[in-house]
């Protein structure tokens, strides 16, 4: 029998309740209850604290608290220099990739959680995930919505307000809801 902590990762149903699962999440939901309790001059408290709290942290880091996440961050990969600005939310039950240079606006949500159709099913409690990830130097703007198993390619941007709920390639300006590309970004240099 599969445990449930690697059914998580697996795409496959399971029970987020269980015992041992709710264990790992509630010592992740205490660091980012005292990441979200740090003040603004404790910079380097911060940055110790998202060490531990995520599965990966380049340098130069920035998460403007308050921060919500379901395992606090503890299946989240972040490139150098990502900056989410605040009240940004990470259903975060399985893995979130987010590239270099990443800019994240405020009250953004990224999901990966899916609840099966089957209304039995999801009295029961059950879930799957599926993974999403973000190029580098992608700018997601204020409120934007990423849903399960997105990908968003490097250098493109998402309108504030968009619900992502399918690939966007890279090197474009995707909007609206449901996101769509409706141009394509030319160099500037």
């Amino acid at each position: 029998m599969e445990k449930v902590m690697d059914l998580q990762h697996s795409g496959k149903l399971y029970n987020p309740m269980d015992e041992e699962c709710l264990r790992e999440q509630q010592k992740c939901m205490e660091l980012l209850y005292e990441y979200n309790s740090t003040r603004p001059s404790e910079q380097e408290k911060r940055q110790e604290l998202m060490r531990q709290m995520f599965a990966e942290v380049g340098e130069g880091c920035v998460i403007e608290p308050p921060l919500r996440a379901n395992w606090g961050g503890h299946f989240v990969h972040l490139g150098k220099n990502v900056y989410f600005n605040f009240n940004v939310t990470l259903v975060d039950d399985t893995h979130i990739y987010i590239g270099d240079n990443v800019m994240i606006g405020p009250q953004t949500v990224i999901a990966v959680a899916c609840h099966p159709e089957d209304p039995r099913l999801r009295n029961e409690g059950l879930q799957y995930n599926r993974p999403v990830v973000i190029g580098e130097n992608v700018w997601i703007g204020s409120g934007a919505i990423i849903l399960p198993g997105v990908t968003i390619g490097k250098n493109s941007i998402i309108g504030a307000g968009s619900v992502v709920t399918r690939d966007i390639p890279e090197h474009v300006v995707a909007v609206g809801n449901p996101c769509r590309v409706i141009r394509n970004i030319k160099d500037q240099a």
